[in-house]
């Protein structure tokens, strides 16, 4: 399994079997600077002084950790995979891509509306509801009771990913690769099958990066769109 990288495929098949034509898109990162994306972060609103947790690095896109917020693309995206290469390079962190990003600061006045895909350290490949939602098999065993669930503060919005193992070591980088696909959406790690969740309620938006407390590398955010026959 872990040799079917996704990445690199002229052709994808989706849950239905179709053949899937896919045409590269340029990097959504340019190795040089953040064009094409804008940074929210609570705490630059009123302090000049407090400076972005994202920077650019030796060739590579940096989350600080800290202040707390989000680097989000300009752009719309629907039907689409993305291949992200990440590290934790010191110690296990946390960090995260949300997909089909809207409303900003719809949790905690932080969280932009969206369903993350997670990259904390032991648990990369979890889902998490953050004003919009999403079902797997096995929904009871992963999210907890039903009548918990929910997508908002207080509510069970953790989806346990399918595996274990699935990381390098921290220090060494990792490929995530995420297919959003109509109401579907199927995640990899290191060419593993982690999650696959569907009738989620949107389909298209922003994709946003975390900083969550822990510097996290990024050396690729390859976008691929996807167009059905």
């Amino acid at each position: 399994m872990k040799n079917l990288m996704f990445v690199s495929l002229v052709l994808v098949f989706t849950s239905s079997c179709q053949l899937v034509p896919q045409r590269p898109l340029k990097s959504l990162f340019n190795g040089k600077d953040l064009s094409g994306w804008h940074v929210d972060v609570p705490k630059m609103d009123n302090d000049s002084g407090v400076k972005s947790p994202f920077i650019v690095r030796h060739g590579v896109l940096v989350s600080l950790g800290t202040p707390r917020g989000h680097l989000i693309t300009d752009a719309v995206y629907a039907n689409y995979q993305l291949a992200v290469e990440y590290r934790f390079a010191g110690k296990p962190g946390n960090c995260g891509v949300l997909v089909h990003a809207s409303t900003p600061r719809v949790l905690y006045e932080m969280f932009p509306q969206s369903i993350e895909v997670q990259m904390e350290s032991q648990d990369a490949g979890d889902f998490w509801c953050i004003g919009e939602d999403i079902r797997v098999d096995n929904m009871e065993v992963r999210r907890g009771p039903k009548e918990k669930w929910g997508t908002t503060q207080g509510k069970n919005r953790r989806i346990k990913n399918l595996t274990d193992g699935s990381e390098n070591p921290v220090g060494q980088w990792n490929t995530m690769v995420i297919k959003c696909l109509n109401d579907e959406i199927m995640v990899w790690v290191n060419g593993e099958l982690v999650n696959h969740g569907y009738d989620c309620t949107v389909s298209k938006g922003q994709i946003a990066l975390q900083a969550e407390g822990s510097e996290v590398e990024f050396r690729k955010l390859q976008l691929t769109p996807i167009t059905k026959f």
